[in-house]
C-alpha cells in the first residue's frame, strides 16, 4: 500500500536547474540525475507530471527588455522548454519509464499536442507527462502554464523546485534575518508579494485548492520526501494548518 501523502503530483523545474555548473545550455549528467529521482517517484507510486522552464536557453522577457517584440520573445521561450522537455523526456525512456511529451503549440512531428482528455489518459494510464511550451500563449510563465496543468491534471499538489528549502521573507542569500515559513497560505504569499512563484500561479492554484510544496532541488531525497508528508518544504495552501 502506497504511503504518499501526495500521490498525483505536478513537479516544475527551472531551466536553470538543467545547467549544472555550466553557463548555458543542458548539462546531460543533471538531467540524468533528475530522471533518477523521478524514477525514484514512480517506483513509489506517485503520478507524475513535469513542467521545465527555459531560462538555460532563452527568456523571453529579455526580448521585450531591449525593445523587442515581447509576443516573439515569448514564443522562442516556449521553444527551449521543447527542447529540455525532449531532453527530460529521453532521459526518462532511456531508463525504462514510460514517457510522453504534450506540448501546448501543435508541433506532432517532435511530441503529442496538448488536449486534457488525452494527457489525463496517459497520467491514468501510469506514464509521466511532460508538459511543453507553456499555455500556448505569450505573455505567461512557466509557472502559470504548471499551475493549470495541475488543475486540469487533478493534481493533489504542485512541487516547486528551487534554490533554497521553501519560502522566505527575503532572499536568505542576501539576507540572513529572512523569515523562513513551514506554512502559509496562497493569499498571504500574494498579499505579501513573495516572489517564489508568479501571482497568476498562486491565484490559479488557491482557486483550485492545490497546495503548492516548495522544496530545495539540492536535497536528493526531498522529493519522495514530501510526497509522504516528510522532510523540509514550505507547504502552501488553501487555509493556514
Amino acid at each position: 500500500m502506497s504511503d504518499l501523502k501526495f500521490k498525483r503530483v505536478l513537479l516544475k523545474l527551472s531551466g536553470e536547474a538543467l545547467m549544472g555548473d555550466q553557463a548555458f545550455g543542458i548539462d546531460r549528467a543533471i538531467v540524468d540525475k533528475f530522471a533518477a529521482e523521478i524514477g525514484t517517484l514512480v517506483d513509489a507510486g506517485a503520478e507524475l507530471a513535469l513542467v521545465i522552464g527555459g531560462g538555460n536557453i532563452f527568456r523571453g522577457v529579455s526580448v521585450a527588455a531591449k525593445g523587442g517584440n515581447r509576443v516573439v520573445g515569448d514564443h522562442m521561450g516556449m521553444l527551449a522548454t521543447v527542447m529540455n522537455g525532449l531532453a527530460m523526456g529521453e532521459a526518462l525512456s532511456a531508463r525504462g519509464i514510460e514517457t510522453v511529451v504534450m506540448s501546448a503549440i501543435a508541433m506532432p512531428e517532435i511530441c503529442e499536442t496538448f488536449t486534457q482528455r488525452a494527457a489525463l489518459d496517459h497520467m491514468n494510464a501510469g506514464r509521466v507527462v511532460i508538459f511543453v511550451a507553456g499555455t500556448g500563449n505569450p505573455y505567461f510563465t512557466t509557472d502559470s502554464g504548471a499551475a493549470l496543468r495541475a488543475a486540469e491534471m487533478q493534481c493533489d499538489a504542485l512541487l516547486k523546485a528551487t534554490q533554497v528549502d521553501g519560502i522566505y521573507s527575503a532572499d536568505p542569500k542576501t539576507n540572513p534575518d529572512a523569515e523562513r515559513f513551514d506554512r502559509i497560505t496562497h493569499s498571504e504569499v500574494i498579499e505579501r508579494g513573495l516572489a517564489v512563484m508568479d501571482t497568476a500561479a498562486f491565484a490559479v492554484t488557491r482557486e483550485n485548492a492545490i497546495p503548492i510544496i516548495v522544496f530545495s532541488l539540492h536535497d536528493e531525497t526531498s522529493m519522495l520526501d514530501v510526497l509522504r508528508g516528510a522532510g523540509r518544504y514550505t507547504l502552501v495552501s488553501a487555509k493556514a494548518e
